[in-house]
């Protein structure tokens, strides 16, 4: 039968709160017959977002309950927002089961302890759990603390305990993190973008000047060629993804899918390309060569905006595999003869007519010759034809009416040279002129609803917020560390905005320190922790496994699911003195130490780590802002309590805080100035409002700011907050605890809850929620106008010069009143003004990206030059080398995915996803199931050199057999969500296959590309 809206809100009012219709069993014919009469009146509407993947998605939340004094607020309903600009009421099917995530029978409602060799949890009052997790981090932080390094040099860091960061926690709860950690000294810090998205920061910001997606969702459908490669848009992002078929619909775009499986996204392409995973470099380096050698440039662009002219001096060479200035010894590069040629000036020189052998244009023209049709099929497995047909495609978009995005994941990110995958189609972008345009860009479709926001607040063990960067032990005072962080610009008229970095940076010690903060003391730069090398997550298990880490803190977050090997994982976690997990639900890691026979196989009595499980709030129950993947701060409002005694994390971390500096106050300790004299002007020092940290993030004046264009006027009085980073200062007079996030909560209000959904023009809608930076929506705009200021364009006219200043549908990205007949050029992060093809001394790995091998390769030769197989400047740690398999012995790809009914190991707890993909399975090609006697449905057994999981087999032709390099390549296809806690069935966690060995610039985890054997079980 039909049920309108109503009679579904009648229906799911009455004791339904705890599941949606589709998990009960029966008809909707049947539940009206058995339940009362409901006055739809007294619902509440609560406006939310999505907690799952980055396209942010607007929800409606219905709840019991209008406010009265004896209500009590339980969400019974969620729909997709109508008004929401990008998701416009839709929802995926994970967005379908919030409800069911909501109420989980596996959401956490009280404090519990395990105590060493226990086989149990017990519960215990939030009071006894803070006091003593306090206690044992205060004992561990003055047993370890480092106050100065072998050199004399004061580096206050404290490397015994570590602390992940929630991945879908609001901003205020991130900033908080930070501002908690970084006075501890904590060094181990790192979020999800660790695991997921790292890559992207490392590559775009390097070839761009920023790290973040340069257009939006809705601008998708401005495209007139779309190239899916390194994700799965339709399963990943489904919602998102309805701009992509917006985009064939209106404009008649072309879709192409290049990836191992033909996946959902595939189904609705134009053209799908099957690829090994792992050489995508080798794919896009024969773009990039049959661009240049069918003259498929946007030469203009390129001459104007990138650094095609500028030549490079005589350190940089290439050969065989190998950049200049490797270092065996340390298998680490030598970075510094990878530099401009540099005039007497300082400026680098330039060859306008790129006919300089040394400019970058020959240099690249040159690296990527060796790129032929012939050997990206050798090496990739794709064909010949169906490879050149993706050159066509892309290469017509170099015409200036003509536009080509890209749109990728974790299928690029994922690998040794996961930032090179990005750094490669980048530089392709910027060959065709399709960087700054509408409808172009390099779109990174962020895995979840908050990495960007917490990337952006430096919740990453280098990082501080707004991309600073956090100083080394080699920066051993204020200023040699302003000094080297704050970029000089090496052509003549550049904006450089790098170059404000000492604003933002002692606006941030404000933050931080406040009054005790100040010029004589440095802003207090002494009391940050200094780094000497990444504490990332695989250094951080490496440092557990070892016995040199003691305590973890885990916030909303799962690692011994999302790290590499989890068998490493666990015995790692099991050397640990104590481990504090904070989440909304019972995770695998809280329960590492249970034995759940082959899928955790453990001594429970032996494992003598201390667990505490500490229960949080979920999206649905707090206020706050997340930012999606298109940079976009949105505000969402709490509509229930959450069960039991669970608490919002801020709370959490608050009174932990506070307990442990009233220790240091009462007790003292090891440097205790950094805990003492952190700034807390919170109202409730136990609880920090939403309100108040969001405002801390906007920045706020210390003392009247004077307007330097206007006198007797000022930017902004004391007291006030300010309206953008612009008004930021060198000299106190600021604080900002995340400079690209000033503007968003202004005097005139809070901006990130803006709702007005007009468009401006070619899918713009600025009066949304507020974008980083200053609300501009599609960054290096200016490069969408020639050099003479006019709309490359005109029927994508996003800006233009209109005489006096840069107006148009969007905030232009450049100095509002600089003329276009002036030397300044678009990418103004950078300090040379324009886009990088050759990225000078950025990547570890070298300055244009360079096929190598997956660190298990399945051919286990590279053909590009047999003696440097994979990457030389990988970092293995000892006891992971003697993990790593060959094809010999494991001879078949591995490579894990997303399903579009699960979202990672979250949706595994709603019981609507679970009914929908109840068990676990793999997809293996025809004529290897054949090769091997596995029929569908089988349980077979997947191993590594690692570990195994069993599985139900798929057989499937979404999966082609491939050949490379004079073999045949089978890869098989491993959806990762299932483990051994959850509504789903029981089951392996994935990544007990996967490598512990990450990207050379970034250590994301090489997830995509590894090698199993495969078995009938």
């Amino acid at each position: 039968m039909q049920v309108t809206r109503r009679q579904f809100f009648k229906l799911t009012a009455g004791g339904m709160a705890g599941s949606t219709i589709a998990a009960l069993g029966f008809t909707p014919g049947q539940a009206l017959a058995d339940v009362r009469a409901y006055k739809l009146q007294r619902a509440t509407e609560t406006r939310n977002n999505c907690p799952y993947c980055s396209v942010g998605c607007g929800v409606l939340m219905y709840s019991l309950g209008d406010g009265a004094k004896n209500a009590i607020p339980s969400i019974y309903h969620i729909e997709g927002d109508p008004d929401h600009p990008v998701s416009r009421g839709s929802l995926c099917p994970k967005g379908a089961g919030l409800v069911d995530f909501i109420h989980s029978a596996n959401r956490l409602k009280y404090p519990e302890y395990r105590a060493p060799g226990s086989d149990k949890w017990q519960r215990i009052s939030w009071h006894d759990a803070l006091t003593r997790i306090a206690g044992l981090m205060k004992a561990d932080r003055d047993a370890n603390f480092i106050e100065k390094n072998a050199d004399g040099v004061t580096v206050n860091r404290w490397l015994t305990t570590g602390f992940l960061a929630a991945s879908a926690s609001s901003n205020e709860t991130g900033i908080l993190t930070q501002k908690v950690t970084r006075s501890l000294g904590i060094l181990a810090l790192d979020a999800q973008a660790r695991v997921c998205h790292a890559p992207t920061v490392s590559a775009l910001a390097t070839t761009f000047g920023r790290g973040g997606m340069t257009n939006t969702w809705v601008d998708i459908r401005n495209a007139d060629f779309i190239l899916v490669m390194g994700g799965n848009a339709a399963e990943a992002h489904p919602v998102g993804f309805k701009w992509a078929i917006e985009a064939k619909r209106t404009r008649g775009a072309r879709l192409v899918v290049v990836d191992p499986r033909f996946n959902r996204t595939a189904a609705v392409a134009d053209l799908y390309v099957p690829i090994r995973a792992g050489s995508d470099i080798a794919f896009l380096g024969g773009v990039i060569n049959w661009l240049i050698a069918n003259d498929k440039i946007q030469w203009e662009y390129v001459k104007s905006y990138t650094n095609a002219s500028l030549i490079v001096g005589d350190g940089y060479s290439f050969d065989d595999g190998l950049f200049s200035g490797f270092d065996a010894g340390h298998g680490k590069y030598d970075r510094s003869g990878w530099q401009y040629a540099l005039d007497e000036n300082g400026q680098a020189r330039r060859d306008p007519s790129l006919q300089d052998p040394r400019c970058v244009w020959n240099l690249m023209k040159a690296h990527y010759s060796r790129y032929t049709p012939e050997v990206v099929s050798n090496i990739t497995g794709t064909p010949k034809d169906a490879f050149l047909q993706v050159c066509a495609m892309l290469g017509a978009t170099s015409a200036r009416d003509r536009v080509g995005t890209i749109l990728y994941a974790l299928g690029w990110t994922q690998h040794t040279t996961g930032t090179q995958n990005i750094r490669t189609m980048a530089m392709i972008q910027l060959l065709l002129g399709n960087i700054g345009m509408p409808g172009g860009g390099v779109n990174a479709l962020r895995g979840h609803s908050n990495i960007q926001g917490l990337s952006d607040l430096g919740l990453l063990s280098t990082s501080l917020p707004g991309y600073l960067v956090l100083p080394t032990d080699k920066q051993t005072d204020y200023a040699t560390y302003i000094s080297q962080s704050t970029p000089k610009p090496v052509q003549a008229g550049q904006l450089n905005y790098w170059g404000n970095t000492p604003k933002f940076f002692v606006s941030l010690m404000k933050w931080f320190w406040g009054d005790n903060a100040t010029a004589a003391n440095n802003w207090g730069f002494d009391w940050l922790p200094k780094w000497d090398k990444s504490y990332d997550v695989l250094q951080a298990m490496e440092l557990m496994h070892q016995g040199k880490m003691n305590g973890y803190i885990c916030q909303g977050f799962n690692p011994i699911a999302a790290f590499p090997d989890k068998n490493k994982t666990v015995a790692s976690l099991s050397k640990l003195k104590f481990l504090v997990t904070i989440d909304p639900l019972a995770t695998e890691t809280a329960a590492f130490w249970q034995n759940h026979g082959e899928q955790n196989d453990v001594d429970t009595a032996s494992i003598r780590t201390e667990v505490f499980r500490l229960p949080s709030t979920c999206f649905a129950e707090e206020d706050g802002a997340i930012v999606n993947s298109s940079r976009w701060l949105q505000w969402h409002w709490k509509g229930a309590n959450p069960p039991g005694e669970a608490r919002p994390d801020q709370e959490i971390m608050a009174e932990l805080f506070v307990a442990l500096r009233e220790l240091y106050r009462k007790d003292g300790g090891k440097a205790p100035e950094p805990i003492l004299n952190l700034a807390w002007p919170y109202r409730d020092p136990l609880n920090p409002t939403p309100e108040e940290l969001a405002k801390e993030m906007n920045g706020r004046a210390l003392a009247d700011i004077p307007d330097p264009k206007n006198p007797g006027q000022f930017l902004a009085k004391k007291g006030e907050q300010i309206p953008g980073f612009a008004a930021l200062q060198d000299d106190g007079s600021t604080m900002c605890a995340c400079w690209i996030f000033a503007g968003s909560w202004t005097q005139a209000g809070n901006q990130m809850a803006r709702r007005d959904n007009a468009d401006t023009g070619l899918g713009n809608t600025p009066g949304w929620a507020w974008a980083w930076p200053a609300n501009r929506r599609i960054l290096y705009n200016r490069a969408s106008c020639d050099p003479a200021g006019k709309p490359w364009d005109p029927a994508r006219q996003l800006i233009k010069w209109n005489g006096e200043k840069w107006v148009g549908a969007d905030v232009p990205d450049f100095k509002i009143d600089e003329a276009p007949d002036t030397a300044m050029s678009p990418f103004i992060m950078n300090n040379e003004g324009v886009g990088r093809l050759f990225a000078v001394d950025k990547m570890a790995d070298g300055p244009f990206p360079e096929h190598y091998e997956p660190m298990e390769s399945p051919i286990g030769t590279n053909p590009l030059h047999p003696k440097v197989v994979s990457s030389p400047a990988v970092r293995l740690f000892a006891d992971d080398r003697a993990r790593m398999g060959v094809h010999t012995d494991f001879p078949y790809v591995g490579t894990t995915y997303r399903l579009t009914e699960h979202f990672l190991f979250w949706t595994k707890n709603s019981r609507l996803n679970a009914i929908m993909q109840p068990e676990q399975f793999v997809e293996i090609g025809e004529a290897l199931a054949k090769e091997k006697g596995i029929s569908q449905g089988d349980t077979v057994k997947l191993s590594s050199k690692r570990g195994f999981i069993k599985a139900k087999a798929v057989v499937t032709r979404r999966i082609k057999a491939l050949q490379v390099n004079g073999q045949t390549v089978h890869q098989i296809g491993i959806p990762l969500h299932w483990g051994f806690e959850g509504a789903t069935q029981k089951g392996f966690i994935t990544n007990t296959l996967a490598p512990f060995v990450g990207d050379v610039n970034t250590q994301t985890p090489e997830y995509k590309s590894f090698l199993v054997n495969l078995e009938k079980a």
